[in-house]
């Protein structure tokens, strides 16, 4: 092994041990660090601010990146000459000076509360399949749960008592999120009816949502399952909007934002944020379709 193969795998162990990044992280910001290597070559650990931007210049150019995956890298060369400077191989952070592009907030897609009632309502539930995606859905929008975190679930996370399940997000970190009446409902038909049936002879498995072959169900099938319900009910075939619909009708419902953001996993209150402006967007919509008409009904009264 090379000594630079040597001091990327350190730091991925670093990544995955250290800092407890999702696996999906450690490969991004790996992936960042090796692209360091390959246009710097050895002077990449050396390498000072002028460096690093002209690296970021290229990056720009040949791979045609935006502002958010500039300041993905900009956060993986951080991680890493915080990691040398910890191995005692430098003394300083070159990453720290460099610019973090300003990203145009994007406001997140949601989905109407009579679209997803729509949706859910159409799955039909007279197959093990059928059980499970009724279930599953339920839950991710009764629960706002990241399709990832979905997959990761265990039968032992359910708590029907309380009516709570515990969640592993990112940086397996846990919490514990409720669910409400009708996911409960889909639960237990599932756990009852379908999930014994896909179990088959893998009496062992643990796995909450099954695949056909009794197996951990994945997040592909997951996202295939979903836009083929999406697609026969004109909703948006974006799954991961379930879990933006229901932060955005938690805060026009009057929760408060950290409460909202304990209940979605996020580390930085700033993104949960964001659905505020989603909420007062939906308000601002309404008043524009109904005021005239209130107006209307209220001139009439006048008379």
């Amino acid at each position: 092994m090379s000594k630079k193969q040597a001091l990327i795998e350190s730091y991925r162990s670093r990544l995955a041990g250290v800092e407890r990044l999702s696996r999906l992280s450690v490969k991004t910001y790996l992936g960042e660090i090796e692209r360091l290597f390959k246009y710097e070559g050895e002077g990449a650990e050396l390498a000072d601010t002028a460096l690093l931007t002209q690296y970021l210049s290229k990056r720009t150019a040949s791979d045609n990146i935006d502002a958010r995956s500039t300041a993905k890298a900009i956060a993986a060369l951080r991680s890493f000459y915080r990691f040398l400077i910890d191995e005692g191989r430098r003394e300083d952070n070159p990453a720290l000076l460099l610019e973090v592009p300003k990203r145009e907030r994007k406001l997140p897609d949601v989905v109407s509360g009579e679209i997803v009632d729509a949706l859910l309502e159409s799955i039909k539930t007279d197959t093990p399949l059928g059980l499970r995606d009724k279930a599953l859905f339920e839950l991710l929008y009764s629960s706002g749960l990241r399709v990832s975190e979905a997959v990761g679930l265990d039968v032992d996370d359910c708590f029907f008592n309380e009516a709570v399940i515990r969640v592993t997000g990112k940086g397996n970190k846990e919490r514990l999120v409720p669910f409400g009446s009708r996911a409960e409902t889909a639960l237990r038909d599932y756990l009852n009816n379908g999930r014994p049936v896909l179990l088959k002879a893998m009496r062992k498995a643990n796995a909450l949502f099954l695949s056909r072959n009794g197996c951990r169900l994945g997040r592909k099938g997951i996202w295939k399952n979903y836009a083929a319900a999406a697609s026969k009910n004109g909703a948006s075939s974006k799954l991961h909007n379930l879990r933006h619909s229901f932060a955005t009708e938690l805060l026009a419902g009057g929760a408060d934002l950290r409460s909202v953001q304990e209940l979605l996993g996020h580390a930085d209150i700033s993104t949960t944020e964001i659905y505020t402006h989603v909420a007062v967007s939906r308000l601002e919509e309404a008043h524009r379709k109904y005021m005239p008409k209130l107006r209307e009904a209220d001139e009439k009264r006048r008379v």
